[in-house]
């Protein structure tokens, strides 16, 4: 018997995710996820009207094409994949990984030369810009042991988590974007933590379901050279298969002058792997409910309740402040009282203390307001 829950999901990513229309091509692309789920979400697509392709893919086999790839041969699977996105309206990647360390060791030239040529090409070029686009994570019993669950813990917590109500949010987190919009400069305290920045003239984009499932976040960028001060990351970050610990940065006229970490050398060739990894592409600020604590998954720990991330690399053009790089990192830092406090203020106004917002327009946003909206 098909889980139930496979069904509510694929309706959340079909119908509020992508809003796929009739006649729509939809291109699933699949890593070590079950079947059942595929067979679903298929199912779900054409339903909705939209003509479904699938694309399915392993980490283990990933990783051996990573390493063993050539400028050549990655510049023609790059082309491959380009065509088939170009030809697509929707796109939906669904992200398995039955160990979330598969890719720890490509060497990192490997991973910069996919990053510069396949990411680049065929996502940051095409799907990002011009497809309607939701990617997700699928549970694996790697992550719950990433999380410290059981596998059956995770995935209750996983579904409950993912299938919020967006709609809810969304209307929650419209008065954050006003302010955000109007905002001229940001300063962000805490502990090891000290950062002034402007985002002036910068778009701000609300999160709710459309783009990540799980959500929760309103991301902007910094005005590229104007971020002064430094930043202290209390959560650990997985980033291309290694778990970095205990990153600090100091920056001075936007670019990361120092930054330390427990894998020093991979830090600095990731951040030194083109010239824009060394700035920031965007600020955000976190507030899916349901998410509390760091489960070392970027897509989930970059919503935290009480968290904000501040990104390495890349900006999104939707909120783009002209910074162009391969790497695009997250790097979140929470700021509840059990992780040692500390306060957003923008133009000199507190907005959020402690994890929990302060104005009380803002205050549908905590959790434990949330589901009274």
């Amino acid at each position: 018997m098909t889980d139930p829950r496979y069904r509510k999901l694929a309706s959340l990513l079909v119908h509020h995710s992508t809003r796929i229309k009739p006649g729509d091509k939809v291109l699933v692309e699949a890593f070590d996820i079950p079947e059942e789920f595929l067979a679903v979400l298929i199912r779900s697509i054409a339903e909705a009207g939209g003509v479904p392709l699938c694309m399915t893919k392993h980490n283990r086999v990933l990783r051996e094409l990573f390493r063993h790839a050539t400028e050549e041969g990655m510049e023609f699977w790059a082309s491959i994949e380009r065509a088939q996105m170009e030809g697509v309206q929707v796109y939906m990647g669904v992200r398995g990984a039955l160990n979330v360390t598969e890719l720890s060791d490509v060497p990192a030239d490997q991973m910069a030369l996919f990053q510069r040529t396949l990411w680049k090409k065929v996502h940051t070029e095409v799907r990002i810009r011009k497809t309607r686009w939701v990617v997700l994570r699928w549970p694996s019993p790697s992550m719950a042991q990433l999380a410290k669950m059981s596998t059956e813990a995770f995935e209750d917590f996983y579904f409950d988590v993912c299938t919020v109500d967006y709609a809810a949010m969304e209307r929650a987190m419209q008065p954050l974007r006003e302010r955000m919009e109007k905002a001229k400069r940001v300063h962000i305290a805490g502990p090891g933590t000290d950062l002034r920045f402007s985002i002036e003239g910068i778009p701000v984009i609300g999160c709710a379901g459309t783009m990540n499932i799980p959500d929760g976040e309103m991301f902007t960028a910094p005005v590229r050279d104007s971020v002064e001060g430094k930043l202290s990351v209390n959560t650990q970050s997985l980033y291309y298969g290694m778990v970095f610990d205990h990153i600090a940065l100091e920056f001075r006229r936007g670019r990361i002058e120092t930054m330390t970490a427990n894998h020093q050398k991979r830090l600095e060739e990731i951040l030194n792997s083109d010239e824009g990894g060394r700035y920031i592409g965007e600020f955000s600020i976190a507030f899916n409910p349901k998410i509390l604590h760091p489960l070392l998954d970027t897509l989930f720990d970059e919503k935290i309740a009480g968290s904000f991330h501040f990104t390495p690399g890349q900006a999104y053009e939707e909120a783009d402040n002209g910074n162009r790089s391969g790497v695009h990192w997250d790097l979140v830092t929470i700021q509840r009282p059990e992780y040692g406090g500390g306060e957003i203020r923008l133009d000199g106004e507190l907005i959020r203390k402690d994890g929990l917002f302060v104005p009380e327009d803002l205050q549908g946003l905590n959790p434990e307001s949330f589901p009274k909206i």
